[in-house]
């Protein structure tokens, strides 16, 4: 089930908030969203609502053990026992396959594992509370109800954003009823929605008429007719597959955030921002100070910092930032070209950090472009397991395989989708937002203005955003959310 869906909207997210308003106190509204949770998350895959429950249970239980522990020791070997057991799990789910290849043939049972939706996630969560309980940045949960609850939130549970428990703790175990935002949430999830099925849906559509869906892709007997067809592919073509792309997984990620920070704010519950323009970037580095916030800055307090950081010797400082991104490639999938993504931001921000940065701040437009050139190569390395494949599109995008500059099908599908590509880089930029808080201004200088105003952006938009969803949903198959499989 996902968000974009007609049983989510109508059926499963509106029950829930139904259920959810009878509630008189907190400990019953956590009730609720615990329930609701582990339904949602049972809906696609039942058996592995059995894995979270575990995976929170020994987390749980290793919090209380770091609580309890008179010594430092002791502390740490409990966190250790966390971090093993959910590592372990996650490595198996989702790496068995890449470690076996490497030592050889990969066995039939390790071919035939599911990789449990959503498992980046809580696990990430999960480590982060028995982490932050040890450093005592938050208080060892009694309740084991209180730990699923957390882990299990079928708001962000599936695909982020990742949220640390003590960022979220006072709002949800303080004892006290939280207070609703409707006005700012049902605004923030319409937007998210819309954002999401009529832009992010037909971008995906264009890449993959374009650039081959990932079921050809994944193919490995059409192999040879895939590469013939990228070494035909016209320069023109494989330009706009990849921008389309680009802004297919960045509108559909952030719709999804969207979501997931209205549906909190609907019931008073505050999910940190998880993107932010990050295509207006300048350089690598601002980059991923803006995309998926919550992933960079767990690997900067997670990883980077405890491993020395930036405060000490240039080489140990070199290899902490492999290891960061060496990781954070891994992370997203266990294939070869993910490892090869992260670490092609990884160079690049060396390359920024002891070279570049100084004349990049001097060129501002053309240190967008290099930043923009930078990471639509990235995508192509980040959309292709095959790297043979990705190769052969990355000499598409520069004519190297004697492809054609464009043809008549070519120019086609740039006529038939200009106003889409259009509406989605305006998207992926603040200008809309800008222009409506320019206008909020100018209402709420009127007398009765910002009244008027206020009802339209929070009542009227909101509803005709989620009626035009709503019509494309019906009947529309394609409706992917990219970041699951991760």
């Amino acid at each position: 089930m996902v968000f974009s869906s007609l049983v989510f909207l109508y059926g499963f997210f509106s029950l829930s908030l139904v259920a959810y308003a009878f509630c008189k106190t907190q400990k019953a509204q956590n009730v609720v969203l615990l329930v609701f949770s582990l339904v949602f998350y049972a809906w696609g895959e039942p058996k592995y609502v059995l894995l979270l429950m575990f995976m929170a249970f020994v987390s749980w239980a290793c919090a209380l053990g770091v609580e309890r522990s008179p010594d430092t020791r002791r502390k740490k070997l409990w966190v250790g026992v966390a971090t093993v057991v959910d590592l372990g799990l996650i490595g198996y789910f989702k790496y068995a396959g890449l470690i076996c290849g490497v030592f050889g043939t990969v066995p039939e049972f390790i071919k035939s594992i599911a990789l449990p939706i959503g498992i980046s996630f809580y696990t990430f969560q999960l480590l982060t509370y028995v982490i932050d309980v040890y450093r005592k940045d938050a208080q060892a949960q009694k309740s084991y109800w209180n730990v699923l609850l957390y882990a299990a939130l079928f708001h962000q549970c599936v695909a982020g954003p990742i949220v640390r428990f003590k960022t979220i703790d006072r709002e949800l175990f303080s004892g006290q009823p939280r207070q609703p935002e409707w006005h700012v949430g049902v605004s923030r999830f319409c937007g998210g929605l819309a954002k999401k099925v009529l832009l992010a849906n037909p971008c995906g559509a264009l890449a993959e008429s374009l650039i081959l869906p990932d079921t050809a892709l994944s193919d490995a007997s059409l192999f040879a007719e895939n590469l013939a067809y990228f070494n035909s592919l016209t320069v023109l073509g494989a330009w706009i597959g990849i921008i389309a792309y680009a802004l297919h997984i960045y509108l559909d990620f952030s719709a999804y955030s969207d979501m997931a920070i209205g549906m909190g704010r609907m019931i008073g519950l505050h999910y940190l921002e998880n993107f932010n323009y990050p295509y207006i970037s300048r350089s690598v580095t601002e980059f991923w100070r803006r995309w998926h916030m919550s992933l960079s800055t767990f690997f900067r307090d997670y990883v980077y910092i405890p491993l020395g950081g930036s405060r000490c010797s240039k080489p140990r400082m070199v290899f902490n930032t492999f290891v960061v991104w060496a990781l954070t490639g891994i992370w997203h999938g266990a294939s070869w070209n993910f490892a090869l993504w992260g670490l092609w931001f990884f160079a690049f921000l060396m390359l920024e950090r002891f070279f570049l940065k100084k004349f990049l701040d001097k060129i501002p437009v053309l240190s967008n472009v290099y930043l923009l050139l930078v990471v639509l190569l990235g995508w192509v390395i980040f959309r292709f397991t095959d790297i043979r494949l990705g190769w052969a599109m990355a000499r598409c995008l520069f004519g190297l395989n004697g492809n054609p500059l464009t043809d008549f099908t070519t120019q086609i599908q740039l006529d038939s989708h200009l106003y889409l590509l259009i509406v989605s880089c305006v998207a992926s930029t603040p200008l809309m937002k800008l222009l409506g808080q320019r206008l909020a201004e100018r209402a709420h200088r009127l007398p009765a203005g910002g009244r008027a105003w206020d009802v339209a952006f929070y009542s009227v938009m909101p509803v005709i955003l989620l009626l035009l969803s709503t019509a494309c949903l019906v009947g529309d198959s394609y409706n992917p959310f990219i970041y699951f499989q991760f």
